[in-house]
């Protein structure tokens, strides 16, 4: 898949887990654990505004097209 997840490295940057950032977002560990793998087939826009909102960062940090 050329889109890449970067959701790891911006957790480790900010010192976070997986599960607080769950929490703060209001997804299930699994769903995020989903989108952290790369698996995931879709992300809702809230959901990654949460997500931008909680790891002060914005879509493209997280988001990466690899051609």
């Amino acid at each position: 898949m050329p889109i890449q997840i970067n959701l790891d490295t911006i957790l480790a940057q900010r010192d976070m887990k997986g599960k607080e950032l769950a929490e703060i977002v209001g997804i299930t560990e699994a769903n995020l654990s989903i989108l952290r793998s790369g698996k995931a087939k879709a992300v809702r826009f809230s959901t990654l505004e949460a997500i931008c909102e909680a790891l002060e960062c914005q879509p493209g940090d997280i988001l990466e097209y690899i051609t």
